[in-house]
């Protein structure tokens, strides 16, 4: 899908400063306990899946859905895994600015096929989990944290 039409119209009159936006990553395991990656187009890069709620949505529902659209598997919501503002912003090769929040969901694949499924991704797959291509630091840590059973993971407290 790309970027969502809410955010369009926002764009249309904010420009290209800097919004603060939510986000919602997903780490999704296969019974193999494989994880789903995409080789994403804007970046060329591999990373979990993610994208921006819409209005009213639930994380949850915003993971299975962007996993749907990004992948064509089929997959049911588990657990929060962390909750991270990102530190630095991201710069769109049009010139957007957003730093996300983010909330990453541990997901578990029920079914589909994985494919690329939308225009977001060059490719996807399954990759055992000691055996992932190249990632960001900060895929490579939600991924570990998908990985145990522990609370939820949050940024420890800096400042009061």
């Amino acid at each position: 899908m790309g970027t969502p039409d809410f955010i369009r119209e926002i764009r249309a009159t904010a420009g290209h400063q800097l919004l603060l936006l939510p986000g919602v990553s997903v780490v999704v395991f296969d019974d193999q306990g494989r994880v789903l990656l995409g080789r994403r187009a804007d970046t060329g890069g591999w990373s979990v899946i993610g994208g921006i709620p819409e209005p009213g949505e639930q994380p949850a529902d915003t993971a299975v859905r962007e996993v749907y659209e990004e992948t064509a598997v089929r997959c049911e919501a588990e657990r929060i895994v962390l909750v991270q503002a990102m530190r630095k912003p991201v710069t769109y090769p049009n010139g957007d600015v957003c730093q996300f929040m983010d909330i990453t969901i541990r997901c578990r694949a029920v079914g589909g096929t994985a494919r690329v499924n939308d225009e977001e991704s060059l490719e996807v797959g399954w990759f055992s989990v000691d055996a992932l291509p190249e990632l960001e630091e900060y895929a490579v840590f939600r991924i570990k944290q998908a990985l145990g059973d522990e609370p939820t993971w949050f940024e420890p407290v800096t400042s009061l």
